[in-house]
């Protein structure tokens, strides 16, 4: 730990930016807005600012940036009409673990006595309950120093953003340089839980893994693997995880869990011991009622975040690193079992079709796209097409939003790839998921982000339609869209596909481009 004696003549803006460059946060995301203009104009050296064109596109953009750069992102926002645009995305940004230190404008203080134009009335109510922390510190002087804390906040697991709202009059006060510190946290499991699910498995006849996104985030996609293929135990994906946790082309991998109670039972139905890691216990998103358990197996959860685990409704639950907590049952595990003679999954060719249809386009993606590329999906209709013919097979390589808010992931993909540079991102999306941010084109353009962005265009809100059954839903069409027209007016490269014999080479022509933003509109077969 470093500290400055008394900094005098330092300003808040100084100390702030001293407090950033410390911690490696040298990008800005933001929209510009009237108060925070002392923090934006004239940038030190070694600062970037990243304009979004809406304040959900910027926290969606930073969320992505955190999330694949394993660091705390730093957003700047625009009072409460910004922050009450950026909602959703804070929303998601809470759910998807990432870190970010989210900072608002906020009136001159000798204002705020009467109600001034264009401030926020409470402004560290606006935000919650989807934030971390949330502060407007009583004094100008104070600041530096709850951005400080906010950083440390944002980055100890659980992982999340945080808030602080900063007047526009405190940036040029005088204040001292708080301590430049460093904190790490990763939460030790209990030794003598970890022996008892050590001592479970060994004991199994047959034993199941269903891994969740927190796996992911806590870097122990290696030790999945090995453990998995010790116990030569199947690999489910938890419902709904928006990160990949688990290798989707190896022998153990058994696919991807539906969100209801009864079929997770049905597919988990016959293996005595189920072990799920990083994952909530259960994520569902319609009745449909089961024995969760299945009869004769016993459920064990390892998470290191306290909240799945307390809202965990079976089983025995463990909150510990999940890095540490499978190595170290991998170090007690018994002798290892004999491999299964076949994979447990397979991928088919895509059925016909008479034009364009979704498996198609994700059939074309995984024979052409960069091995191990990163990919960004938010197409809701289209998602189980994702599952069974875009195997995702490297860590860190697959994301999605965690709160089932669209928007997320078209600004995202620039973030990722700007924590990526020289990887091309695969962005997936939908026709209407993409006019929930369609601006973060213009961000993606402006910034040269490496983004092919590959909207599955079907013309309306499929996946609400897959609900309603047979019956007729208003509200969901929305066929005279063109998102290759969208994009070329914000400067966007993009094609238009309908013709199945042409798909291969419209992606082939994108993925080769490289470099850059660019968009392939595929029309989906609407028959």
């Amino acid at each position: 730990m470093t500290r400055s004696g008394s900094a005098h003549g330092t300003t808040v803006r100084e100390a702030v930016f001293q407090l950033l460059r410390h911690h490696g946060m040298t990008t800005i995301f933001g929209n510009p807005g009237s108060t925070e203009l002392p923090l934006f104009s004239d940038l030190p050296e070694g600062f970037r600012y990243v304009t979004g064109l809406q304040e959900s596109v910027v926290v969606a953009m930073a969320d992505g940036h955190a999330l694949a750069s394993g660091g705390p992102a730093f957003v700047n926002l625009h009072s409460a009409a910004g922050v009450g645009h950026a909602m959703g995305s804070i929303y998601s940004a809470f759910r998807n673990r990432a870190p970010v230190v989210i900072t608002a404008g906020q009136q001159s203080r000798p204002l705020l006595r009467a109600d001034p134009f264009l401030y926020a009335e409470a402004p560290t109510e606006l935000p919650q309950p989807y934030v971390k922390w949330a502060i407007e510190p009583a004094r100008a002087e104070d600041v530096p120093a709850a951005i400080a804390r906010a950083i440390h906040m944002a980055c100890l697991p659980p992982a999340g953003p945080v808030f602080v709202s900063i007047p526009l009059d405190d940036w040029g006060q005088p204040c001292d340089l708080p301590a430049l510190r460093k904190i790490t946290g990763r939460a030790q499991p209990d030794a003598g839980t970890l022996g008892e699910i050590a001592a479970q498995l060994n004991g199994a006849a047959d034993p199941v893994f269903v891994v969740g996104a927190g796996l992911d985030a806590d870097g122990a996609w290696d030790a999945a693997v090995a453990l998995a293929e010790h116990h030569q135990a199947p690999v489910w994906v938890a419902p709904l995880s928006s990160r990949c946790s688990f290798p989707e082309s190896h022998p153990l991998f058994a696919g991807f869990l539906p969100a209801n109670e009864a079929d997770i039972s049905r597919l988990l139905t016959g293996h005595d011991l189920i072990v799920t890691l990083g994952a909530p216990v259960f994520t569902y998103h319609y009745e449909m009622p089961g024995q969760i358990p299945p009869e004769g197996a016993t459920l064990v959860q390892i998470v290191s975040d306290p909240k799945q685990a307390a809202s965990a409704v079976c089983g025995t639950s463990l909150v510990g690193d999940l890095d540490l907590s499978l190595r170290a049952l991998q170090a007690s595990a018994a002798d290892p079992r004999p491999k299964r003679p076949a994979p447990l999954r397979e991928i088919q060719a895509p059925p016909p079709a008479r034009g364009i249809s979704s498996a198609m386009a994700l059939d074309a993606l995984r024979r052409l796209r960069p091995a191990d590329g990163i990919v960004v999906e938010e197409a809701p209709s289209s998602r189980d097409d994702v599952h069974d013919y875009l195997p995702i097979d490297r860590a860190g390589g697959f994301f999605a939003t965690a709160s089932g808010g669209l928007g997320y992931a078209l600004p995202a993909a620039v973030g990722v790839a700007m924590a990526n540079p020289g990887e091309t991102v695969l962005a997936i999306l939908g026709d209407g998921s993409s006019m929930y941010s369609v601006q973060g084109l213009w961000s993606a353009v402006e910034h040269d982000a490496d983004v092919l962005f590959v909207v599955l265009n079907n013309g309306g809100y499929a996946a609400l339609k897959g609900f309603a059954g047979n019956k007729e839903v208003v509200g969901c069409d929305i066929g005279h869209l063109s998102l290759a027209a969208l994009a070329e007016g914000q400067g966007c490269p993009a094609q238009q596909v309908s013709d199945p014999a042409k798909l291969d080479g419209v992606l082939s022509e994108a993925f080769a481009a490289g470099g850059g933003p660019r968009l392939v509109e595929v029309m989906i077969d609407r028959g």
